[in-house]
């Protein structure tokens, strides 16, 4: 036998010129770039929906079903009318029950604090209008409607822009045991 034929395919290439190594070695270095990435989104974004006093808030939450108790039984209800110059509401109540001269009305985006607005409505005989500070974008809002004392509330949502009247009413309300 021959050992010249033997010896003839020899590759001599080093590890670092053949492609195995690289692709292998691929999958890895794609995870460990991707999670510099997160790392790096993690740090610089702000997350506003996640709340420092979760359980103070998750205390409150009987005085807020409280108030809405306070409208249910004060047998309040509101129109809201959404338009390009404002917003107008017109609220009723039970016969005999005085309504406030000043409304205060929040419209609250649903996950970017920065666009929600807050109105203080001077109005007379449940006829409410104001001027909102910048246009409402397209999203599912959340308005809430309260007087100056903050005794009671309505709450509410919205669809804007397809959605430009609601109705506030607390009837639905279960009764808190």
């Amino acid at each position: 036998m021959n050992t010249s034929t033997l010896n003839t395919i020899r590759d001599d290439k080093p590890w670092y010129r053949e492609r195995w190594p690289w692709l292998l070695m691929a999958m890895p270095a794609t995870a460990i770039v991707a999670g510099f990435i997160t790392l790096w989104l993690a740090i610089t974004s702000f997350d506003g929906l996640v709340a420092d006093d979760y359980y103070k808030q998750g205390l409150a939450i009987n005085q807020t079903i409280g108030r809405a108790v306070v409208a249910r039984d004060l047998g309040l209800v509101a129109q809201v009318r959404f338009s390009a110059d404002g917003v107008a509401i017109a609220l009723t109540a039970k016969p005999g029950i005085a309504l406030p001269e000043r409304v205060l009305v929040t419209i609250a985006h649903p996950t970017r604090g920065g666009l929600d607005q807050h109105l203080n409505l001077q109005g007379q005989a449940g006829a409410y209008r104001g001027a909102l500070a910048q246009e409402l974008v397209s999203a599912h809002w959340k308005v809430l409607l309260e007087d100056e004392s903050r005794s009671w509330r309505l709450t509410g949502t919205a669809f804007l822009p397809t959605e430009t009247e609601i109705r506030l009413d607390s009837a639905d309300l279960k009764p808190v045991d």
